[in-house]
């Protein structure tokens, strides 16, 4: 900074040097050279007197009064071409107008012989004027001080990245925004992926940011056929029957299922990137117990709700045969796909699962540092700020937690030991994929995401943090969250009425609870597709649904690994039936 200003002082004291020596030029080349009248008023003016005559030096007499006024007419001519931007017409005396180039004071034309052309028409044959470079030719000086300060400017650029190892960090809003070996637009948006929804790891918050980001760039994403509600039949193995007609040829998929990679490859492209998210299976167990106490039979059997009661003796409330007994054991395993009533000592099926999750799923989330699981995953599909600022969302007030006492989150996971493994290893995995980021360029967009996503909240809010209330003081019903039971209070948001319409539809989706932004988004792709299947030809329209049909499991191809369970709606989902799927 202070090279800068010295440069620019620089430049102005030349500009004004420039400017000084450009009079004194003038007059010696219009006094001293060939006026004799300038160079006596010259004397005058420093209060000289003329020298006397001799009457016997052979000095020229003095002209005429009438030769004098043509001397004069002539050099005010000169003068005039000079700074009037004329061109001497050769031999005949007759100006005409010349080119105009920029300069430091109005413009200059004249050449350097055109100057010594008026200098010979003045007084005969009087020799060329010796200017100087600096005070005849401002624009030339100021090109060069151009020159030397772009010089400068390279070297001084240059400088500071051998200083700072060939990186720059910018501010986010001027330039771009991420680490600084990360260039924007090296690489294309990653719009294949596959995010698996488990339960109560902030995969709702998730979900959310991945339908908006499908609303802004065009993108498909399944979702399930009216039977099986805003879940893929949970708790059956995802099969591609599951998904709904409408929404095929999938770029994404998000609800909850429970994962099937060979089903999700028959739906998704070949790229396909898979995430999902988990959460520390204490706090998480305790959300469980809360959320599903009035749908899961193992946690109604308990007198009280008392979760200290089931910890002490959970065989003798468990049934692993029942329909939602997936919410009382090993959750996370059983959503990736895994055997949930695993022996606790069977070390090697949890090394061994821990494995085959890992060669499918690129990112692993930890819902405890979900803002820099939100770097990793920017990262790993090249997205924007825009694409991962989020609300939080189906979260409990605080008198519907539950505080741990001492020795329950031991015994929390020694009975879901499979999931505790799994946590710690993915955890660990987790850090170490920081510290491949770098730990300081993760903790620098951790804070611009968090700056970006308060003035989000106070744009939609009015100026002001949000509030979160409770689903009875909601005025939208579709902004209203599913409430599990009486004894659980989900909190939502309610847009302000004096924020403007372009800021209500920009902000609507952003606290919009899952089932109903599923239903909504149902929707337009149904229209969508809709308006695309009346535009194809009647035969090639027969051949695609053929084609798809063909492609689709029959109802004996599902996965069974589990008893029959109920495949209408979870007790997360609110008002789901409980029928068998239809074939789409």
């Amino acid at each position: 900074m202070r090279l800068f200003i010295a440069l620019r002082y620089y430049a102005r004291a030349n500009r004004t040097r420039g400017q000084a020596s450009q009079a004194p030029a003038r007059a010696h080349w219009l006094g001293r050279r060939g006026d004799p009248h300038s160079a006596q008023s010259e004397r005058g003016n420093r209060g000289e007197e003329s020298p006397p005559r001799d009457p016997n030096n052979n000095q020229t007499d003095p002209p005429s009064p009438e030769t004098h006024e043509a001397e004069r007419g002539e050099s005010k001519e000169a003068h005039r071409r000079l700074h009037c931007h004329i061109k001497p017409a050769g031999d005949r005396g007759e100006p005409t107008k010349g080119r105009k180039v920029p300069g430091a004071e109005g413009e200059i034309t004249a050449t350097r012989s055109s100057y010594v052309n008026v200098s010979r028409r003045m007084k005969g044959e009087i020799k060329p004027v010796s200017l100087s470079l600096w005070g005849v030719y401002p624009a030339v000086q100021m090109k060069w001080q151009k020159k030397i300060f772009l010089v400068l400017i390279v070297i001084c650029t240059v400088s500071l990245l051998l200083h700072h190892g060939g990186h720059f960090t910018w501010n986010m809003e001027a330039f771009h925004f991420g680490c600084s070996h990360q260039s924007p637009g090296a690489k294309p948006k990653h719009t294949n992926f596959v995010f698996l929804k488990t339960h109560k790891t902030a995969s709702t918050t998730m979900q959310n940011i991945l339908f908006r980001f499908a609303e802004r760039n065009n993108l498909t994403v399944a979702l399930p056929v009216q039977a099986c509600g805003h879940q893929f039949c949970y708790p059956r193995s995802f099969s591609s029957h599951f998904v709904h007609l409408h929404t095929l040829r999938p770029n994404l998929i998000t609800n909850h299922m429970r994962f099937n990679k060979t089903a999700l490859q028959r739906v998704m492209p070949n790229d396909t990137i898979y995430i999902t998210i988990l959460r520390e299976p204490a706090s998480m167990f305790e959300s469980l117990f809360t959320y599903y106490s009035r749908h899961c039979m193992s946690f109604r059997r308990v007198p009280n709700g008392s979760l200290e009661a089931f910890l002490a003796e959970p065989l003798r409330y468990y049934r692993p045969q029942e329909i939602e007994s997936m919410y009382a054991r090993n959750t996370l395993t059983f959503d990736l796909g895994g055997d949930k009533d695993n022996s606790i000592k069977d070390l090697a099926y949890a090394q061994n699962f821990v494995a085959d999750v890992e060669k499918v799923f690129s990112l692993v989330m930890i819902s405890e540092y979900f803002d820099e699981s939100l770097i990793l995953l920017r990262h790993l599909l090249s997205w924007d700020l825009e694409d991962i600022l989020y609300v939080k969302l189906n979260m409990r007030t605080e008198s519907s937690k539950k505080r741990l006492s001492p020795g329950l989150p031991e015994k929390i996971r020694a009975w879901n030991s499979i999931d505790a493994y799994l946590y710690d290893y993915f955890n660990t995995s987790f850090w170490d994929k920081l510290s491949d980021l770098g730990l300081d360029c993760v903790a620098k967009e951790v804070q611009l995401l968090r700056q970006a996503q308060e003035r989000l909240m106070r744009s939609c809010f009015g100026g002001k943090m949000p509030l979160p209330r409770p689903a009875a003081e909601i005025k939208n019903k579709d902004l209203r969250p599913w409430q599990p039971s009486d004894k659980v209070d989900i909190v939502g948001y309610d847009l302000p009425v004096n924020i403007s319409r372009e800021a209500q539809e920009h902000c609507l989706k952003y606290i919009m609870p899952e089932i109903s932004y599923t239903r909504i988004l149902l929707h337009s792709q149904s229209l969508q597709y809709r308006r695309s299947y009346q535009n194809r030809p009647v035969q090639k329209s027969h051949t695609l649904q053929q084609h798809i049909r063909t492609t689709l499991p029959r109802h004996s191809q599902v996965h069974r690994s589990q008893p029959g369970p109920s495949v209408g709606q979870s007790p997360g989902s609110g008002t789901e039936s409980k029928s068998t799927p239809k074939q789409s």
